[in-house]
């Protein structure tokens, strides 16, 4: 019996240890590992994208402007471009993106692509465009700010 309850109490220590992580924010690529975790092991995850938005003060670019899709996550995910730039996301991942938008200026929606593949798109309007790689909604969302 004695046994029994210490075997017990170890492996509930040993849950608690394993529970117990850092309380301070999380990154973008540590909450995709967590959205996937989590819709496997029976809990809800979240698949509502939150859009982030350009700061006003970052300096628009032009021509192309180069978006990687890496990790689950989208690096920059948010982009100030001048109107007439291309936009061109590349999956480095070993898993398969898209690129829809959601809302704004300009509708596009690319196929899915594998590794090394990429999409493109000019932007010839005004506006701020929401978009999201519709396999991973919850880890994989962008904003682009299209300025004159």
């Amino acid at each position: 019996m004695r046994t029994a309850v210490t075997a017990l109490l170890a492996c509930g220590g040993l849950m608690l240890l394993a529970g117990c992580g850092s309380s301070s924010s999380q990154s973008t690529s540590t909450k995709a590992t967590t959205s996937a975790t989590t819709a496997t092991s029976g809990l809800k995850a979240t698949t509502t994208p939150k859009f982030a938005s350009p700061s006003s003060s970052e300096p628009a670019k032009t021509g192309l402007v180069n978006v990687a899709y890496r990790n689950i996550t989208i690096n920059p995910d948010t982009i100030r471009v001048k109107v007439g730039s291309t936009i061109k996301w590349t999956d480095y991942d070993n898993v398969m993106h898209n690129v829809t938008s959601i809302k704004g200026s300009q509708k596009f929606a690319s196929k899915d692509f594998g590794e090394g593949a990429s999409f493109s798109v000019k932007l010839t309007k005004p506006g701020v465009i929401n978009y999201e790689c519709s396999l991973h909604p919850a880890s994989m969302n962008g904003t682009i700010e299209v300025v004159k």
